[in-house]
């Protein structure tokens, strides 16, 4: 496990007022959150096909991005950040929708597969690495593999919401050990929180 500390947080999503309160946009959300708490806007960057924001954290320089590709083509705008900037795969973490955790879980972890998500099927073809870390939010799955898409396009119910909501402020936490390297320790908080 690398221990370089985060220098790229993504979040995936979908652009447009349309898709801004779907459950495949929690990881806009956590990216819009941070961003808020930083006290700084995004701004649109049309070389990195997507909104880009700089804050300090943990006393270290972060970029924020929330690709504007569409969630299929995200890997276009990582790729353009990582490579403009000089950063690894090891030094980015995206956040992003999970259907295999419950609504309100966040769990971090390093490489992997996609499990069929696009955007990081597209962010692992573009960048050439699956080694990249994960901040895999809970939006739990529908039952049937039918209604996948339609589940994650639609709106979570009041309460789903308030429970997303709720997580990504847990991660607030542990954002300091994840910004040191520290990903063990985070990972055990986080994951005993939820």
């Amino acid at each position: 496990m690398s221990d370089a500390g985060i220098r790229l947080i993504v979040g995936l999503g979908n652009p447009g007022a349309q898709y801004e309160a779907t459950r495949h946009n929690v990881g806009f959300w956590f990216a819009d959150a941070l961003a808020e708490a930083g006290r700084e806007p995004f701004r649109a960057e049309p070389k990195f096909y997507g909104e880009i924001c700089r804050i300090t954290c943990a006393g270290r320089d972060l970029r924020l991005l929330k690709p504007m590709t569409y969630m299929n083509r995200s890997g276009q705008s990582v790729a353009a950040v990582a490579r403009y900037f000089s950063i690894t795969p090891e030094e980015i973490l995206v956040a992003h929708d999970e259907l295999d955790l419950p609504v309100g879980a966040v769990r971090l972890k390093q490489g992997g597969g996609h499990a069929g998500h696009n955007g990081l099927r597209d962010t692992i073809a573009a960048l050439g690495s699956r080694d990249f870390w994960r901040l895999r939010i809970g939006i739990a799955h529908p039952g049937d593999r039918a209604l996948v898409t339609g589940y994650v396009l639609g709106r979570p119910t009041h309460e789903d919401g308030k429970r997303i909501h709720m997580a990504l402020g847990t991660v607030d936490a542990v954002l300091d050990d994840v910004m040191q390297g520290r990903y063990q320790l985070a990972m055990n908080r986080l994951h005993t929180s939820g």
